[in-house]
């Protein structure tokens, strides 16, 4: 690793972190530890209170057996 890298250049310091992963982890690794800090897109919060209106735990529990 050089001593003298400019940690202000993002291209550069993405390009040699992912390097290093890759080196540690192996690819596979690498992109699984890449995955854990995906932001992803969207509200969920409010995705799953509009998905889920309405719906009771006994609506939950009654479909239960259909997936057993």
């Amino acid at each position: 690793m050089n001593n003298t890298m400019d940690y202000r250049n993002p291209a550069m310091l993405r390009s040699i972190g992912i390097e290093a992963l890759t080196k540690v982890l192996g690819p596979v690794g690498m992109a699984a530890f890449l995955r854990m800090y995906d932001c992803g897109e969207g509200d969920y919060t409010k995705e799953r209170e509009q998905l889920l209106e309405g719906i009771t735990l006994d609506d939950i529990l009654a479909e239960l057996p259909q997936h057993a």
